[in-house]
């Protein structure tokens, strides 16, 4: 069930993990647009305009959780990496007790707030009461969010990015299934939507925890194991919540644009919350490399192959602009026809301002590219806290286009918020990766009298 991503050609270890990782990231994306595609076809323009209000939110919260899970399984990956069984045990017991605990914590908040959250993002009124039921209805799901992430990220850190796409899998069709049921035949509305979406990810969750017990034995936790190790407490929060907290500093700006956007009325909020579905979805394979840079480089830094980790991202790069420029072709061609999958065709105005986000995101994706591989790199150093700084720099670029832009160059601005995110995070994080290579060559790194070789104590 494990893999070593430490031997064989870093390019071929890279693609077979990323792989998995890509169609599983799909998979979450469609039954996150049958949700949008249903709502906007079913229930109305209004109905679609205040799920697509809730998406920054949506981001802030959820995005936040996946990078501390994410984060939190870097240092097991570079246990695993070192070989060091006894200390992975104890990481993984630490990060089940931690994400339990933050599970409760960020449910209770979230749903005290959510809003008065919406109320300061000028929700347009006839979306306000759809994006309040919906969002509240996902808040209130965080543990079973919890859950799969955490199992997910563990999966992964030991070099499965498989298993979790068929629990991905299983989670799509079921939540395809349920919105059909809830929203077309049992007229649930918005609140239906929402509810398909947390039921499906709770049978995921509770699925891949019951097979990681049984399957990984590697895993299999003593009562020793569960005795606070406050080294692997401390570890984990120092790499799992920066990364945490870098998706919700980059959500704050995302919450500034999303309040701009709500200015331009539900027309427009409608054809951006159908765009950001299509970008959801041709983004997954840029998004892949990312996960997998994270895992490759702790597997690798563990067992100190500092040359790997070069190859590895360069690799990793050249992939992801490739595939950068093919999206961007194939947008300018079909782009408009994927935005008729949620907006009907006499809603012409929702379908230019939707083209038109699509176009100029997909144009910037070369750099999305080096934030996807870059920034994953430096946390699978351990270095969280810098490429947190990278969130710093794209909350502040998206605030500067989403305070100062509108009033200049209208919806123009908001296409172009995030390229301009993603070149000024670029900025920080190329220079960063060396600083970090070097720095983590003289931290981790000493003499093994065993085997000759260097590596990460």
């Amino acid at each position: 069930m494990t893999k070593d991503l430490t031997v064989g050609a870093p390019s071929k270890a890279i693609i077979s993990f990323a792989l998995p990782v890509f169609f599983g990231m799909l998979f979450q994306q469609l039954y996150n647009m049958v949700d949008t595609m249903i709502v906007g076809k079913y229930l109305g323009i209004d109905a679609l305009a205040g799920v697509g209000a809730t998406a920054s939110l949506f981001f802030l919260v959820i995005g936040s959780i996946q990078g501390i899970c994410n984060g939190f399984a870097i240092p097991i990956a570079q246990m695993f990496g070192a070989k060091n069984d006894n200390m992975l045990r104890r990481f993984t017991a630490a990060c089940a007790v931690l994400c339990t605990g933050l599970a409760l914590i960020i449910t209770l908040v979230t749903t005290l707030f959510c809003k008065g959250m919406l109320t300061l993002m000028k929700t347009p009124e006839g979306a306000f009461d759809y994006a309040y039921v919906y969002i509240l209805i996902i808040f209130l799901g965080i543990p079973f969010t919890f859950l799969y992430n955490m199992v997910s990220a563990v999966v992964r850190s030991l070099g499965d990015s498989r298993t979790p796409v068929v629990f991905l899998v299983i989670s799509s069709v079921l939540n395809i299934v349920l919105d059909l049921l809830f929203i077309i035949a049992f007229k649930m509305g918005v609140a239906g939507a929402a509810l398909a979406t947390v039921l499906s990810q709770g049978v995921s969750g509770i699925a891949s925890f019951i097979y990681l017990k049984k399957k990984f034995t590697i895993l299999k936790l003593s009562k020793s194991d569960w005795t606070p190790t406050w080294f692997a407490y401390w570890r984990l929060c120092a790499v799992g919540l920066p990364m945490g907290a870098q998706y919700t500093i980059t959500a704050i700006g995302t919450i500034v644009v999303q309040t701009a956007i709500n200015g331009f009325g539900e027309s427009t909020v409608a054809g951006v919350t159908a765009a950001q579905k299509i970008y959801s979805l041709i983004s997954c394979p840029l998004e892949a490399l990312g996960t997998t840079m994270a895992t490759y480089t702790g597997q690798n830094i563990g067992a100190g192959r500092f040359d790997r980790v070069n190859k590895g991202l360069l690799a990793s790069t050249l992939m992801g602009i490739g595939f950068s420029v093919v999206i961007f072709l194939a947008m300018l061609v079909v782009g408009d026809e994927f935005s008729l999958l949620f907006i009907d065709k006499e809603e012409t105005g929702a379908l230019a301002d939707a083209f038109k986000y699509t176009v100029i995101c997909t144009a910037g994706f070369p750099l999305l590219t080096f934030i996807s591989t870059f920034r994953f790199t430096i946390q699978g150093m351990g270095y969280s806290p810098l490429a947190m700084i990278a969130g710093v720099l794209e909350m502040i670029a998206r605030c500067f286009v989403g305070l100062v832009l509108p009033g200049i160059i209208g919806y123009t601005s908001i296409c172009l918020s995030s390229p301009a995110a993603w070149l000024t995070a670029d900025l920080f994080l190329i220079p960063a990766f060396f600083y970090c290579r070097n720095k983590a060559m003289k931290q981790y790194l000493v003499p093994d009298k065993n085997n000759g070789h260097k590596t990460i104590v």
